[in-house]
């Protein structure tokens, strides 16, 4: 079977999951783009060849354990103004183990049963980004939520800097932090930074949507950010990620 009529025989489910590999390329986190129960696809800048084979451990932060399998490099993707690079994986066919735990994640995923009642439940999401086009695409994209039993009621709030956000955090709790990194006054990073080490805001989930290599990426990560998407961004990712974090999704 070739990779692209395994590609069509597989339904795929968007699913943003955190990426390591077990062994090498120490440190490095990569995102997905999505699965399926032969493969999945990789946003990565690493620098992997198509045949080449390594072991994947994909997880989502207090959601789903580190699962390992063993992969093999079909396609790679360039990086364009669309959206960033990466490459696309198969389980090899001698890896029957490592297929079936990724077809029984892929059916998880793609279920999305979500809680059974939402009614009367509203969620808090603060967006930190300076830019209002940015701003108003996030909005959009966050009155969108739905799930399976239906529409989720967020009230979103905005600040433009890292010192507004904590203050409104100090004013009222919020249920996710969606912010970019790049922000004048107190930027991401610090913002990261002091809302890990306030006991009361650290459980807090971030999602962080900014531009920046490899380098941003660890940093934000080290610091203590849930989930980290590069700019540009589209809003099934946003959405999804968005969904897990706040435990709306499988």
């Amino acid at each position: 079977m070739t990779p692209g009529q395994e590609k069509r025989g597989e339904p795929r489910v968007p699913l943003v999951l955190r990426v390591e590999y077990p062994g090498q390329h120490h440190g490095v986190r990569d995102t997905t783009e999505n699965l399926s129960a032969a493969g999945l696809f990789i946003r990565t800048e690493r620098a992997l060849a198509v045949g080449e084979r390594l072991p994947l451990q994909v997880s989502f932060p207090g959601l789903l354990a580190p699962v390992t399998v063993e992969v093999e490099v079909v396609r790679v993707r360039l990086p364009s103004p669309e959206g960033p690079g990466g490459v696309a994986v198969k389980v090899p066919d001698d890896r029957t183990a490592d297929r079936a735990t990724l077809a029984r994640l892929a059916e998880k995923a793609g279920g999305g049963a979500g809680p059974a009642d939402l009614s009367g439940r509203v969620f808090h999401i603060l967006v930190v980004e300076a830019n209002p086009h940015v701003v108003e695409m996030y909005e959009y994209a966050l009155r969108k939520l739905r799930t399976p039993t239906g529409a989720v009621e967020v009230e979103v709030r905005f600040a433009r800097t890292g010192q507004e956000a904590l203050v409104q955090l100090a004013l009222a709790p919020a249920d996710l932090v969606m912010c970019e990194l790049n922000l004048p006054v107190l930027d991401g990073f610090a913002l990261v930074e002091r809302l890990r080490a306030d006991p009361a805001l650290a459980p807090v989930p971030v999602l962080a949507i900014s531009t920046g290599g490899p380098e941003v990426r660890q940093r934000a990560l080290d610091l203590g950010v849930d989930v980290y998407l590069q700019k540009p961004v589209q809003f099934a990712d946003v959405i999804g990620t968005v969904l897990a974090l706040l435990r709306l999704a499988s």
